[in-house]
């Protein structure tokens, strides 16, 4: 597709959308500027392409379609079928899965979709028997009663929120918390590394259903062959959560034991982040699930965002290229070489480095929180998040760590070197930081100062390496 034809379609619709609302086209135009103003590292976004950007505003939007493939509660929905059908025959040949259910508007919806269908599952199994019913229309209210307190009972297995895990593997504040008696497994203590001893004890002593696998801020790879073999030793459904690494499984970087997709019962993901697609969620199954997870809508779900279906066919088209491949490996290999950048520089790094598209640095060797990490680097125009890391003394508000990704600015075309001086700059701001106080004079784990000049010389020099990989390329707005 021609520059001036993308930037005519982007122009002529924000001309529409300002004859209505002009400062929501305004909005926009600034979000682009301030987009191709930063650096991105933030690990969980990335930038879709225009083909997939423009695949969302379409009159799919305008439909209701609950079901599945021709089996809608609406009539009119041969287009949706259409489109539903494409990604999800493109998700299931990009990640060799069984089934694939690409309604979920989000990763949360895609994970309260699997712990319910791995639920539905069992109720369809041993449980049925138990009460001599061939199918759920066979209980009596007394059943469901017994059913219900039995649902709601079931115990979880999750990777710790300050060791990576995310907030729906089981924490308290998240549904996945308090739908299930959940416990946590961690990570060593001295490595960070996971400990599958540990976690294969642990499982033993609490005889879970579920195990979640899959992480958001964890920098390592995780062996899902010897996850499976504790699951099924303690007769567990393993689910893995791959949303922040489901880019690196489609682009083959991660394969064997480190593709979650064999050896998962269910694995989830988001479409968006390193899979650089539409805001969104999705299920992978293997045979046995498929019809439970199936039941998404109305099980949990509401009716699917056909618009946003179209667009992840779009993007999993995409992700099925040997140039997403390519794109892939860099992700990873850039990741590596932004965390030897902090290395070389004396930073500490939660296990010492990484071997996936994430970097999470502890800052309380720069005397900071990471909430005031977070905030001196955006004010240097470092686009970055705090986050937790193992044992964290400041808790998961104001956090001891800052998480860095390389996805989105490894897609503008960064390389080793811009990753190395990515490192130069974030470790120069961090360095001229100091933590600040209260109005009486206490400590604060929010304020902070900034030396002076420090962030208009960190721009500088940022807008250098921004300068040489814009984003769109081509893309001008009238």
């Amino acid at each position: 597709m021609s520059d001036s034809l993308i930037s005519s379609a982007y122009s002529q619709a924000l001309e529409v959308i300002g004859s209505v609302e002009p400062r929501i086209a305004e909005a926009t135009r600034q979000e682009l500027a301030d987009q191709r103003a930063s650096l991105k590292l933030i690990a969980s976004e990335n930038y879709a392409s225009p083909a997939v950007l423009m695949t969302m505003g379409t009159w799919f939007s305008d439909k209701y379609a609950e079901g599945t493939v021709g089996h809608r509660f609406y009539a009119g929905c041969q287009n949706v079928d259409t489109v539903e059908a494409i990604a999800a025959e493109h998700a299931r040949e990009l990640f060799g899965a069984p089934y694939a259910y690409v309604q979920p508007h989000s990763g949360i919806d895609a994970n309260l979709v699997a712990f319910w269908s791995i639920i539905a599952h069992r109720i369809e199994g041993p449980w049925l028997q138990k009460f001599g019913a061939k199918n759920v229309n066979e209980l009596t209210e007394e059943d469901w009663e017994s059913l219900r307190h039995e649902m709601g009972n079931q115990r979880l297995l999750g990777m710790s929120l300050d060791a990576g895990g995310h907030l729906t593997h089981g924490f308290r504040p998240n549904i996945s918390g308090k739908m299930f008696h959940q416990q946590q497994y961690g990570t060593d203590p001295e490595t960070g590394l996971l400990d599958y001893d540990a976690v294969r004890a642990k499982a033993r002593e609490f005889q879970p259903l579920v195990i979640v696998a899959g992480y958001s801020a964890y920098p390592r790879r995780v062996d899902f062959a010897k996850m499976r073999e504790i699951a099924d030793e303690v007769d567990a459904t393993l689910m893995v959560d791959m949303a922040h690494f489901a880019g690196l499984v489609a682009g083959k970087v991660f394969t064997g034991d480190e593709d979650p997709v064999p050896h998962a019962h269910i694995t989830t993901t988001t479409t968006h982040k390193s899979l650089r697609g539409p805001r969104g969620g999705m299920v992978l199954a293997q045979e046995e699930y498929a019809s439970s997870v199936d039941r998404g809508c109305p099980m949990v779900l509401g009716g699917p965002l056909s618009h946003v279906m179209a667009a992840k066919a779009v993007a999993f088209a995409e992700a099925r290229t040997t140039e997403f491949q390519a794109y892939a490996q860099r992700v990873a290999d850039n990741a590596k070489s932004l965390a030897e950048g902090f290395l070389t520089r004396g930073a500490r790094l939660v296990t010492g480095g990484t071997d996936n598209h994430l970097v999470l640095l502890d800052v309380t060797s720069f005397g900071l929180t990471g909430r005031q990490a977070e905030s001196a680097l955006l004010d240097a125009g470092v686009v970055t998040n705090r986050n937790s890391i193992p044992a964290d003394p400041n808790g998961a508000w104001y956090t001891s760590g800052v998480r860095l990704g390389t996805p989105a600015l490894t897609t503008r075309g960064f390389g080793h070197d811009e990753f190395d001086k990515v490192a130069e700059l974030i470790v120069d701001v961090l360095s001229n930081t100091e933590p600040g106080a209260t109005k009486a004079g206490d400590p604060s784990k929010a304020s902070y100062r900034l030396g002076d000049g420090v962030a208009v010389r960190v721009k500088a020099q940022a807008g250098e390496l921004l300068d040489k990989h814009p984003l769109y390329p081509g893309l001008e707005l009238s």
